[in-house]
């Protein structure tokens, strides 16, 4: 926290120095050719928009789980969203899903990573679309591989398999610096046409300092706290196996991140709520701000899925800095949900 107390010691808060310096961990920590930290993801995402020359008016997809600043966003820049379904044992959308799209119009796909999962990216890129990933909650996931021989090679990380990804820095994001994002170029020839327009991109668009001072050492802190967080998610999944509530399919080895614990009830929100609100443990649902509770009528009848989990999906709080009793009291809790 140093960093934070010197920028606002020194009253150098707007971007600058440290928005420099997240910018290169962010290169570090992700393998990426360039990167371009902004004040919003919508600012972020209509940047990769100009860099793709996708042209207003097109259609462009995105999960109906997906936060509602990207229905907005593509709203407000002239874009036509194209709310996908998702399969409900991931809250992903699939390479089927995203295809039935594609014959619908669909140009572009904006695929938010739910939940800290991965998708299933072997299948979504040969579609052949671009494809702007929204890493903000699974920054940090790592794809396993093997050769031709079966043998284990180096994993690529999520932010690597679209053409831009953004990683947002909000409050609820893995990666928070209470607000802002950072936009991804994996390579050279996708980071040379957005830098063309990043490069006169005005200062009030730039993520501060005090902002990049936090995200920065977040950053830096990223590989403790997800361990941490990793250990405190076995628990809570160990606690959920003897009840009638179930948990997302997500690869336990390192292809997602665990930013959070949602569990998909096979009861009313409403009745576990009250139950967790007298054992003190505060929940939330899981999908609160996504696309499908924002615009609940207009899109429930083509995304039943989403809609089925928007309702019964709760959220228990796991956070690296919960105490052991804090954890224990959680974990009991899960094992006892009516």
């Amino acid at each position: 926290m140093d960093a934070v107390l010197t920028c606002m010691v020194d009253e150098k808060i707007g971007p600058g120095e440290l928005n420099t310096r997240l910018i290169q961990a962010v290169k570090e920590f992700f393998g990426c050719d360039g990167a371009v930290a902004f004040r919003t993801p919508a600012t972020a995402l209509s940047y990769a928009l100009k860099a793709l020359d996708v042209q207003a008016g097109s259609t462009v997809m995105i999960s109906a789980l997906a936060p509602s600043w990207q229905l907005a966003a593509l709203e407000n820049y002239g874009f036509i969203p194209l709310v996908l379904d998702v399969d409900e044992t991931t809250a992903q959308v699939t390479a089927d899903i995203v295809s039935e799209g594609i014959q619908n119009g669909g140009r572009v796909l904006l695929l938010h990573e739910t939940q800290g999962i991965m998708p299933d990216m072997s299948a979504i890129i040969p579609l052949g679309i671009p494809v702007i990933e929204d890493i903000s909650q699974n920054a940090g996931a790592v794809v396993s591989a093997v050769d031709e021989n079966g043998n284990p090679i180096e994993g690529r990380r999520a932010g690597s398999f679209g053409v831009f990804s953004i990683l947002g820095l909000e409050e609820h994001d893995v990666i928070t610096a209470g607000g802002g994002a950072v936009l991804l170029a994996p390579g050279r020839r996708e980071w040379m046409p957005l830098k063309k327009f990043t490069d006169t991109a005005p200062e009030s668009e730039l993520l501060p300092d005090l902002n990049s001072a936090l995200a920065w050492v977040e950053l830096r802190e990223f590989t403790k706290n997800e361990t941490v967080r990793r250990e405190i998610f076995t628990l809570f999944q160990h606690a959920c196996m003897s009840g009638r509530h179930k948990l997302f399919v997500r690869d336990m080895e390192g292809a997602s991140t665990m930013c959070t614990f949602p569990v998909v009830l096979s009861s009313s929100f409403k009745d576990v709520k009250q139950y967790t609100d007298r054992k003190d443990i505060e929940i939330k649902p899981a999908f609160e701000d996504s696309v499908i509770a924002v615009r609940d009528e207009q899109f429930s009848g083509t995304c039943r899925k989403a809609k089925s989990l928007s309702l019964r999906c709760a959220l228990f709080p796991l956070y690296p800095r919960l105490t052991h009793s804090e954890t224990a009291k959680i974990v009991k809790v899960l094992g006892t949900l009516p």
